[in-house]
């Protein structure tokens, strides 16, 4: 091994600058995308299509169950979880409803 090999060359400060410009873009396009994550109304958008797609699936489940001769176009892994997101959003919205109704009543009660 030469001496020129063992040596590191030092970066110009045209190729700092670069790296310190790239390690920003970087930055801001990751806070975006937790920014975008954490949004109360991107996750309802979320929920929203998750529990479409779950009922979705569980009509298509529930139809298949109807007509057993043609093949559901829902893989059973999916059938399964869409069903469990269908009812895991309506015990949510029962239970959501209940707390609305419980403050209601307590309000009206304290005048």
């Amino acid at each position: 091994m030469s001496t020129e090999d063992k040596v590191q060359r030092t970066p110009s400060k045209e190729e700092l600058e670069a790296e310190v410009l790239r390690t920003r873009a970087e930055l801001a396009a990751t806070i975006d995308e937790l920014t975008l994550k954490l949004n109360p109304a991107h996750q309802a958008q979320r929920l929203a299509r998750s529990a479409k797609q779950a009922a979705t699936g569980a009509g298509n489940r529930a139809a298949g169950a109807l007509h057993r001769d043609k093949k559901s176009p829902v893989p059973e892994g999916h059938r399964a979880r869409n069903t469990k997101l269908l009812v895991g959003t309506a015990v949510g919205l029962a239970a959501l409803g209940a707390v609305t109704i419980a403050v209601v009543v307590l309000r009206r009660a304290r005048g």
